[in-house]
């Protein structure tokens, strides 16, 4: 018997009983539409984690003063200790081959005022490197020149969310806010970067000199929290990176790597992919445990039908139908209702993903390779489930299957 006559038959069976067909695909509809949204919710994860990233800048290298170490901040008390300083900015400017860029950044927060109007924003105190690090475009107006940052003036430039809030649409450009009651020139407003991969609001910022940050706002002369570096390209970024840590070792008297941190765009990228990836996995392993467990139900339904059809196949075998033929047209009935039930279980969870998306405000990424995994697995658990009780049926004995009541 041909394999399309093989198939009209497993097709018809399956037909004639539609509610246990269903029932049957039911455990694989929810294993391939869990497994679906799981992988959809950790790649969409990861490809917000990678955007927000790439949006520090380009070829970013950081170096952090690391405050948790407690002899760090025991240093830092008695005012001897060996934070970033200016000196350690102008010495990787001055020193280290491959750096493009380079800018000290000191990250603070306070009440922001203008007129009547109120707002309670973050504040980064920086050079003027620091824009084309991050590449951060003006909206409008300009930014502050070196000669601001080197004399301290009060100028700063906002983020959208600040102008919104606290200019209510009038043009901030050439108008004075006070941040914590001393006044500032705003000078412009940058283009909007929307949220963070945290959720953090990355317009929701004021950037001043890191000259009169310190001087006005923070009162902590040439001590700087983060120093933000441009590599002149990513292959030079390993060099540099290492270079730097060299370097800040001997400034710093040889102390130990724990009084600072040097990390790249690439080590924080590949952080973050390698949890994201794990996550992504641990979810959809989970989700994939209702899989095996639809595939149980399938084998079980699988053997209960060839029980009830045991006369059947003994007719079909009396008429010229070989093993062959009854192992594939119960295999083929397996497949099916897995195919099926994939199939349906992708469009179930990329709706459910969609959903979650919009709901909680989550990024989703449905990706080709998700869906082609989930219906070859699919495929596969229809397979492996359905070759015992398709074996079963191949086996029966002609004569016994025929006396069968």
């Amino acid at each position: 018997m041909d394999i399309i006559s093989i198939m009209k038959i497993a097709f018809k069976s399956l037909a004639r009983n539609k509610t246990r067909t269903f029932l049957t695909m039911l455990g694989i509809i929810i294993g391939v539409g869990a497994v679906i949204t799981m992988i959809a919710i950790g790649q969409g994860a990861t490809k917000v984690v990678n955007d927000q990233i790439s949006s520090m800048g380009t070829n970013v290298i950081m170096v952090i003063s690391n405050t948790s170490n407690t002899q760090s901040r025991a240093r830092q008390a008695a005012g001897s200790g060996n934070l970033l300083d200016e000196g350690d900015v102008k010495a990787i400017q001055e020193n280290i081959d491959g750096v493009l860029y380079v800018s000290p950044v000191y990250n603070t927060y306070g009440q922001l005022k203008y007129g009547s109007n109120n707002w309670r924003g973050n504040i980064a105190g920086v050079d003027v490197d620091y824009f084309l690090i991050r590449d951060l475009s003006l909206e409008e107006g300009q930014y502050f020149y070196p000669s601001e940052v080197e004399s301290g003036a009060k100028v700063c430039v906002i983020g959208k969310t600040v102008a919104d809030n606290l200019f209510l649409g009038e043009d901030p450009v050439g108008k004075t806010m006070r941040i914590r009651h001393i006044p500032f020139t705003v000078k412009g407003v940058l283009k909007s970067k929307g949220a963070s991969s945290m959720g953090m609001d990355q317009d929701d910022i004021v950037i001043a000199p890191y000259t009169t940050t310190v001087s006005r706002l923070i009162g902590q002369r040439w001590r700087f929290m983060t120093i933000m570096v441009s590599a002149v390209s990513k292959e030079k970024i390993p060099m540099v990176q290492e270079d730097i840590m060299n370097l800040l070792l001997t400034r710093h008297n040889g102390t130990t790597r724990d009084d600072f941190i040097v990390r790249s765009q690439t080590d924080i990228a590949e952080a973050a992919n390698t949890v994201s990836k794990t996550l992504t996995v641990l979810l959809a392993s989970i989700a994939g445990i209702s899989l095996l467990v639809g595939g149980i139900g399938i084998m079980n339904i699988m053997l209960v039908s060839v029980t009830e059809r045991i006369k059947e196949i003994g007719i079909r075998m009396a008429v010229g139908a070989s093993k062959r033929d009854v192992l594939l047209q119960f295999i083929i009935e397996a497949i099916t209702i897995s195919l099926i039930g994939g199939l349906i279980g992708i469009i179930m969870g990329w709706s459910l993903a969609v959903v979650l998306g919009q709901t909680m405000n989550w990024s989703i990424s449905v990706t080709p390779w998700s869906i082609l995994l989930a219906v070859g697995f699919s495929c596969a658990v229809g397979i492996f489930f359905g070759w015992y009780p398709a074996r079963k049926a191949a086996n029966l004995n002609l004569i016994d299957a025929l006396r069968y009541e």
